[in-house]
């Protein structure tokens, strides 16, 4: 897991780096230049083509490259929101340990 964990950590790194730089040779540069809505609707159709590689049931492959650009482009989002990792992994190790209906109830209703 901590080998993962910094993995996505140095990903978020190179991600910060291309904030600003030039969209014509750089794609992450790219997506930041077009706006944290195009990059949120890339993050749902990553999502999208993960969950439809992991119904098809046949090509696990798919389901790794798939999930690899929901990650991707979630470090990109969080980048463009101003969230580090080490917040989303903070809150993960918050909720750990802590049912999934106990950690709903907890939440302010929306």
């Amino acid at each position: 897991m901590e080998k993962s964990v910094a993995v996505l950590d140095r990903l978020y790194g190179l991600i910060l780096s291309r904030k600003g730089g030039d969209p014509t040779t750089s794609h992450t540069a790219k997506l930041f230049s077009r706006g944290r809505a195009k990059i949120a609707q890339k993050v749902g159709e990553e999502a999208v083509e993960t969950a439809l590689a992991a119904a098809a049931l046949n090509d696990r492959d798919e389901v790794i490259g798939e999930s690899a650009d929901l990650l991707f482009h979630l470090l990109v989002l969080w980048a463009d929101c101003g969230v580090t990792p080490t917040e989303v992994w903070a809150e993960l190790q918050r909720r750990e340990g802590q049912s999934g209906v106990d950690e709903k109830k907890s939440r302010p209703a929306s």
